[in-house]
C-alpha cells in the first residue's frame, strides 16, 4: 500500500503561482513513477506531468513550459511548481502513484485560477 497526501491548492489570479506538494507514506520502494492528474467539472482526468524513479519527466502539451514537476526522494514527496496560471487549469489536482502492478491515488486538492 502507498498513502498519498497533497496540499497547496488554493484560488490565485491569472498568471500567478502555486506548488503543490504530495507527500508519499507506505511501500515507497514500489513506487515506478509518481504524477499529477487534474479533473475540471464536467471533464475527463487528465495527466498534468509524470516523473519516474529515474527523473524522467513527461508533460501535458497544456503545461509545457508552465508547470515542473520535481521530487525530494529523502523526504518522499513530489512538487507541482504551477506558474503562469490560466482559468483553464481549473481543477483538482490529484496526485498519483504507480507500482507495476497498482495505481493510488490522493484525496486531490482544488486549484482554482479566477479574477
Amino acid at each position: 500500500q502507498v498513502q498519498l497526501v497533497e496540499s497547496g491548492g488554493g484560488v490565485v489570479q491569472p498568471g500567478g503561482s502555486l506548488r503543490l506538494s504530495c507527500a508519499a507514506s507506505g511501500m515507497i520502494f514500489s513506487v515506478n513513477v509518481m504524477g499529477w492528474y487534474r479533473q475540471a467539472p464536467g471533464k475527463q482526468r487528465e495527466l498534468v506531468a509524470s516523473i519516474t524513479s529515474g527523473g524522467r519527466t513527461n508533460y501535458a502539451d497544456s503545461v509545457k513550459g508552465r508547470f515542473t514537476i520535481s521530487r525530494d526522494n529523502a523526504k518522499d514527496t513530489v512538487y507541482l511548481q504551477m506558474n503562469g496560471l490560466k482559468p483553464e487549469d481549473t481543477a483538482v489536482y490529484y496526485c498519483n502513484a504507480g507500482t507495476s502492478r497498482y495505481q493510488y491515488w490522493g484525496q486531490g486538492t482544488q486549484v482554482a485560477v479566477s479574477s
